[in-house]
């Protein structure tokens, strides 16, 4: 109950909404014993049966009772079966019922309604809180978290979350309403087979609560498995050329056939069980039916005549089988509710999350760079691995410093130290003598930009991405950008220009393209600090020459921290940063390092750098 109360927080305020559901319900569920009930005189007409009462002569007293609308009811049946004969009394009894079934079926549907409406508001903020707290993570949880999960999350959760939400007043409010009020009214047509017939429920409880435990194991499973079909499906369409060129399919297909294939034996299991608990139920109704007709069979047929009427007798049973379809919706409803606070669990899961990267209460605002970037004896692990040890290194502003070493050295770790991606394990990184674990997030990042290897482009227009929630930003601003970033002759060449789309993570352009219109993004935003990861390492000659260049325009009087393999991209850096396992073995210019015959040295020869 706890998961499902969380979830109607999402609501709006659920108190105006529970108060007009449970009105309208009462309503709708009024109505629908009075369409039942009026099956007695209708019985009486046809079979001419006795009356179920004495005549009523008088109007009664209005009060808010039972019998006061019965003998309300009566009074005009009696008048008018003796003005206008059975016939005019069946006309006015078939009228009654007409009206009483379309005014409960209005109520019935703007209760409905108003649950649609707070299941389409459940769903929407909680998927909003969940992208908003996605974005509050910090980069380690992306790489540690499989995308498929994520995926799942926003889509099959938030489905199997919405028949909670949807089943939630259904069963809280509606249903039990439904079974008290037909139960109430078979109380009164016969009491002692009311109670006999009642005998049946605790088994049928006890039936289903062994289902829903059962369903509730399988649920999880069930999910997990999705979320990994998921992952396939993206991780092969994302490697298309990779399966494709190795002539993999057969083995991807296969790996999926066998996912595929667990996912369909757990799904049916579910569905199995799921469905299990409709005809049970109704079994057990039937059974109930059964030997409530013989039961009632024994009173009419019983010498003590008077004791349950013919047109009573069906009524009664007429009313018990109405029961079956609220009993059997909650026991349906009973084992969706334990596939979507299964899902809800993992939503929450994501939601309950701590994020590591915070704010300090007091923290202050990051005035714009003036000086140096220091590190003091920075270390950073990742689980238990030291990824970065004991570095102690100043960065004076507009210096460019080069970090290279082999894969795995620690340089891209030690660059999103920077900018706050991760938290120094120990040490600290000061911006002008700051801590920036003192300052908010927002005015650090306010000063850096970074150009990486695998640039993300959106699916979007050139000129929303090179905009990129930037505000008060002009058309002129972004041409002026993209000259710089020698992106605006080719965006200008498409067939839309700088409104064309330019496909999803920026397929329908080159990687030169890609590269270049990300420079424009940074060159754009005018950081004090710039960050770039191997921009340059996975473009072809004349691709490189351009996008070297607009490199080059970008990181003009800026401080600048570049990570690089081709090491002849680094020629000229003020400072060259040599890291081995994560400790800086080597440091200074081409010429001061070349001349140690050390790491620096080796790597360039690797390269055929003289």
């Amino acid at each position: 109950m706890k998961t499902l109360f969380r979830l109607l927080s999402f609501a709006p305020p659920l108190v105006p909404i529970t108060i007009r559901y449970f009105i309208l319900i009462i309503f709708g569920v009024l109505f629908s014993v009075l369409n039942i009930s009026l099956l007695i005189p209708i019985l009486d007409i046809l079979f001419t049966d006795t009356a179920t009462a004495e005549p009523i002569t008088a109007l009664p007293a209005f009060s808010l009772s039972f019998e006061y609308f019965k003998d309300s009811f009566y009074f005009y049946f009696y008048k008018l079966q003796d003005s206008h004969g059975a016939m005019g009394a069946l006309q006015f009894t078939c009228a009654v019922v007409l009206v009483s079934v379309v005014l409960a079926n209005v109520f019935k549907y703007a209760a409905q309604r108003t649950i649609v409406s707070m299941q389409s508001f459940v769903i929407r903020n909680l998927r909003e809180t969940l992208f908003n707290k996605l974005m509050q993570l910090n980069v380690g949880f992306f790489y540690k978290t499989k995308k498929r999960h994520l995926l799942s999350l926003a889509s099959n959760d938030m489905n199997e979350i919405q028949n909670v939400v949807a089943s939630s007043l259904q069963v809280i409010l509606r249903d039990p309403l439904f079974i008290i009020a037909f139960a109430i009214a078979l109380f009164k047509l016969s009491p002692q087979l009311t109670l006999f017939s009642l005998l049946v429920l605790p088994v049928a409880i006890a039936i289903i609560s062994l289902l829903v435990r059962m369903l509730k194991r399988s649920a999880h499973q069930a999910q997990t498995l999705l979320s990994n079909l998921l992952g396939l499906v993206d991780e092969a369409a994302s490697g298309i050329r990779v399966i494709k060129i190795f002539k993999a399919e057969k083995y991807i297909n296969q790996k999926f056939n066998e996912q595929n294939n667990t996912h369909r034996r757990v799904f049916k299991r579910i569905l199995n069980r799921s469905g299990l608990a409709s005809p049970l139920s109704e079994v057990l109704g039937i059974a109930a039916v059964v030997f409530i007709v013989l039961y009632g069979g024994k009173l009419i047929l019983s010498e003590s005549s008077g004791a349950l009427s013919g047109s009573q007798f069906v009524t009664f049973v007429i009313i018990y089988s109405q029961i079956l379809a609220p009993t059997k919706s909650v026991a349906q409803a009973v084992t969706n509710f334990q596939r979507g606070l299964v899902s809800a669990d993992r939503v929450f899961a994501v939601l309950d999350i701590e994020t590591e990267i915070k704010e300090k209460d007091h923290a202050v605002v990051l005035p714009p760079f003036q000086d140096s970037i220091q590190f003091e004896n920075v270390s950073f692990a990742y689980n238990v691995d030291w990824i970065v040890k004991d570095i102690n290194l100043t960065i004076r502003k507009g210096q460019t410093v080069a970090l290279v070493g082999q894969s795995g050295a620690g340089k891209t770790t030690l660059a999103n130290l920077i900018p706050r991606f991760y938290d120094v394990t120990k040490g600290r990184i000061l911006i002008d003598g700051i801590d920036i674990k003192d300052c908010t997030l927002n005015s650090v990042y306010a000063q850096m930009s970074m150009v990486a290897q695998e640039q993300m482009l959106f699916n979007d227009t050139a000129y929303n991405n090179i905009v990129f929630g930037m505000e008060h930003i002009t058309e002129d601003d972004v041409i002026h950008a993209a000259k710089i970033a020698n992106a605006h002759e080719f965006i200008v060449q498409m067939e839309e220009g700088y409104q064309t789309n330019i496909g999803d993570q920026g397929n329908r352009l080159s990687g030169g393209q890609k590269q270049r219109l990300a420079i424009a993004r940074a060159v754009l935003k005018n950081p004090a600090i710039l960050i770039l990861d191997e921009a340059t390492s996975a473009l072809d000659t004349e691709s490189e020459r351009l996008v070297q260049d607009a490199l080059t325009n970008l990181m003009k009087n800026r401080t600048s921290i570049v990570i690089a393999h081709r090491l002849s991209t680094i020629q000229h850096a003020d400072q060259i940063i040599v890291l081995d396992k994560g400790e800086i073995v080597e440091q200074g210019t081409h010429a001061e390092l070349t001349v140690l015959n050390g790491v620096y040295k080796k790597l360039c020869d690797m390269q055929y750098l003289g």
